[in-house]
């Protein structure tokens, strides 16, 4: 008798603890969300690169900026600056600073101290002065920065005291609020930064990072997943989730099927539109973005250093079959870089006209009457500018058979396809721009300014100084009419250069489940989860979801 109760006692207990543990496993799954991203980031430092899955991993989860965006109308607002100040030559800019702002205390860093002008400091000198400790590490290439000439720009930057920072420009610049409110321009802990100095770790600093964000990172295994634990003592409060864990699937069918198995509670860049808009249980959500998909060109490189076969390729191309295609009715066909939304948006810009004979026309006359063959190379990763860049190499290819160009399509893994490209071992290639904020100057000087062809943004590495005056000079006039006319200038340049073809102005797209509240993305820039939590009717998600990954790489 003392044998069964013991017996049955001990069925209690497990069933008890059993229990237990599917409760706790239930309240971290409420308190958690996972997102299934298309991609690894190359860096936890968004200084460092240009790239949107890293900046949708990065910026607004682990860091803060000065200043941000806000609201439907995209006005500045205070971030960790509570206000500024611009001289009427418009050449100093003070910023007085937010108190008692925390960094992250993390397994491998605890601060001392809050937030100050020391971080300020740190952090863009290091991009701007080339004998600085850290300027170097990691490379030295801080793209973006690099775009806009941020180093000739900045003549200094000022500690006035501990919670005042000035920044001495050297010619007014009505883009230098807006660069700064980028997703770029984050914040570092110059502590620890001065920590891994000393213990000579200073490539930390951008692999295991410390910011003031509403997120900190827990653990990354490569090509698997990104775990972060909310951020406490946040200085605009606690995030609604606990847990964020980026589910890294690069697969199309991969990030679908986890959604519909409820294996993810948000997927990227999802396929199967109508399928997931039959379900019940999901929500298909989009915005418009300031985006345009390009087919473009190594300038450099024969044939394509001549505008003619430029000229002929852009004839010979039928972009209506390509948004037809590939964007299934989801997209604007391009006829500038710029998207209609843009206050610099040029009204006479014509559509590209599709004539076979006129390109066989022009590639006569460029010398290549019997045609050549050629390398296009196509991203491998589905982004809201491209959602199928294979499929749009292969409409392509057979296009320019027409006019007896062969075509042979290339593709790399997507960390290995930028460096390459940046370094201009290309022909062609199939990208796009995704705006970092919404003036107009994002598109004209990122992508195709002569400072962009040096360091390898511009990857058609087209330089034409007449072109770089006009986006200079539109950059020195407070008259939005006469930047204006600038643009238009600009823009007609590159109509008849065409470094690049517009294709496309999307939208960006996203699937979550019905259970999941809160806006994450915008026009432009990286995706927020700050303001996402899930609703109590949440199923419980096994955690094997994000256990069951291979090739650890822990942060400790």
């Amino acid at each position: 008798m003392n044998c069964l109760n013991s017996f049955i006692s001990a069925i209690l207990l497990i069933a008890l603890l059993t229990a237990c543990d599917d409760n706790s496993r239930l309240s971290l799954n409420q308190r958690s969300v996972i997102y299934c991203s298309e991609g690894s980031p190359d860096t936890f430092n968004p200084q460092l690169v240009t790239s949107g899955t890293t900046i949708d991993a990065t910026s607004k989860q682990l860091y803060n900026k000065l200043i941000a965006y806000q609201g439907d109308e995209n006005n500045l607002v205070p971030a960790l600056a509570k206000s500024w100040h611009v001289t009427r030559d418009g050449k100093k800019v003070t910023f007085y600073l937010r108190k008692n702002v925390s960094f992250h205390q993390t397994d491998y860093f605890t601060p001392t101290r809050h937030f100050n002008a020391d971080d300020v400091l740190f952090s863009f000198n290091r991009i701007i002065d080339h004998e600085h400790p850290f300027h170097l590490t990691s490379g030295g290439h801080y793209p973006f920065f690099q775009n806009i000439e941020f180093d000739s720009l900045i003549k200094k930057i000022e500690k006035i005291n501990d919670y005042t920072i000035r920044f001495h420009l050297t010619r007014a610049d009505n883009n230098f609020l807006a660069n700064l409110a980028t997703d770029f321009a984050v914040i570092l802990s110059a502590q620890y930064a001065e920590k891994l100095n000393k213990n000579q770790q200073k490539q930390n600093i951008d692999i295991h990072p410390i910011g003031t964000g509403p997120f900190k990172l827990k653990e990354y295994r490569v090509g698997s997943l990104i775990r972060f634990y909310h951020h406490k003592a946040y200085w605009q409060g606690s995030a609604k989730i606990e847990q964020l864990v980026f589910d890294i699937t690069s697969s199309n069918t991969g990030r679908l099927t986890k959604l519909l198995a409820k294996e993810c509670d948000i997927s990227s860049y999802p396929i199967a539109h109508n399928k997931i808009t039959q379900r019940s249980d999901l929500t298909l959500e989009s915005v418009t973005a300031l985006n345009v998909g390009y087919f473009g060109f190594n300038t450099t490189q024969a044939p394509f250093n001549n505008i003619l076969v430029r000229q002929a390729m852009a004839f010979a191309i039928n972009k209506q079959v390509l948004l037809d295609t590939v964007y299934q009715g989801q997209a604007e066909l391009a006829k500038s870089i710029l998207p209609e939304t843009s206050w610099a948006y040029d009204k006479t810009s014509k559509e590209q006209a599709f004539n076979l004979d006129k390109a066989k026309t022009l590639l006569a006359q460029a010398g290549y009457p019997d045609g050549f063959t050629m390398d296009l190379w196509a991203m491998p990763v589905q982004r809201p500018y491209n959602p199928n860049a294979i499929t749009m190499a292969k409409l392509i290819q057979a296009d320019l058979k027409k006019i007896n160009i062969n075509v042979d399509i290339v593709s790399y893994e997507w960390n290995t396809f930028l460096h390459r490209l940046a370094q201009g071992e290309h022909q062609s290639f199939l990208l796009g721009w995704s705006a970092d904020h919404p003036d107009p100057d994002n598109f004209f000087t990122p992508m195709l300014s002569c400072a962009a062809s040096h360091i390898g943004s511009n990857r058609t590495f087209w330089c034409n100084q007449d072109y770089d005056d006009i986006i200079h000079k539109a950059l020195e006039t407070n008259n939005i009419e006469q930047r204006k006319q600038l643009y238009t200038q600009a823009n007609a340049i590159l109509n008849k250069e065409l470094p690049l073809i517009p294709i496309a102005h999307s939208k960006r797209y996203q699937a979550r489940g019905n259970n999941i509240v809160g806006k994450t993305m915008g026009p432009f820039g990286g995706i927020s989860f700050y303001q996402v939590k899930k609703s109590p009717l949440t199923i419980a998600v096994k955690d094997e979801t994000v256990q069951n990954k291979t090739k650890t790489k822990k942060v400790n």
